[in-house]
């Protein structure tokens, strides 16, 4: 059994091929991370913002979610002691988040989903998450991070903006970028977690569930590798068509002479 490029998808993936070529040419080019800097904040905020939402629905609350300068992010819950499943949940819910918003993205993109209802959705996710966690809430234990309400502001103005004037090409293309860098990011912040993992001690999402279980943070930088992969490769394959390996067909009976 193999898979092909389903014929309807390939218009997709050549958008998809394009916007990563875009990305690895950013990657050599100096000065380009000013580029796809507001994409790595973009990502910052999902990936918080899942820890947040983990924290919610476990029945906990969330204390601030702030997002700094240099892309890194933190998100302060209150858990009762004792909530050993719910700092599971959450611990593991901002890498897994931030893959699989990437893989949404994917997906809508492989199912034609309109370009500027998907950025106008973005838009409404970044402001709802700088909105509730990172205003109004921290407002009340005075932990307010103006950087955060100026970033989320700032991205969710630049994809209203983008969902409203930009042509359909334009707004397809960014979709497709924009689902890139987010799995582009999340998988170079499991990267560096991962080194993390081994030469320091850092506090990390790994460390608190090391902390959480006795269970190494470098098990948990790999463990949540493999299940990113798993999640991008099940996102991946809406774009292929299954074939069956031929089968040889059955040959006609050849009438022999009969021997008398």
């Amino acid at each position: 059994m193999n898979f092909n490029i389903a014929h309807d998808a390939r218009p997709q993936v050549k958008a998809l091929l394009a916007a990563a070529a875009l990305s690895l040419v950013l990657w050599f080019v100096p000065y380009a991370w000013t580029v796809t800097y507001p994409f790595q904040l973009f990502v910052t905020f999902i990936h918080e913002g899942g820890h947040a939402l983990a924290a919610v629905l476990t029945g906990n609350s969330v204390q601030s979610l702030s997002v700094a300068l240099d892309t890194s992010g933190l998100t302060e819950t209150l858990i009762p002691q004792g909530g050993f499943f719910s700092r599971l949940l959450i611990s593991s819910a901002g890498y897994i988040g931030a893959i699989s918003f990437g893989a949404l993205l994917l997906w809508l993109v492989r199912m034609r989903v309109k370009a500027k209802a998907v950025l106008a959705g973005s838009a409404v996710i970044i402001a709802g998450l700088t909105a509730i966690f990172g205003f109004l809430v921290p407002l009340t234990n005075f932990s307010f991070s103006p950087f955060t309400v100026v970033a989320g502001a700032a991205i969710t103005v630049g994809l209203l903006a983008a969902a409203k004037y930009a042509s359909r090409p334009v707004a397809s293309f960014l979709v497709s970028f924009l689902a890139v860098q987010c799995v582009l990011n999340a998988l170079f912040n499991l990267r560096d977690l991962f080194a993390l993992s081994v030469n320091t001690d850092a506090r990390t999402d790994a460390a608190n569930m090391a902390a959480l279980t006795g269970i190494p943070s470098i098990f948990w930088a790999i463990f949540w590798i493999i299940i990113s992969f798993v999640i991008l490769s099940l996102a991946l394959r809406c774009y292929a068509v299954c074939k069956e390996k031929p089968t040889q067909p059955d040959l006609p009976f050849e009438d022999s002479p009969l021997e008398v």
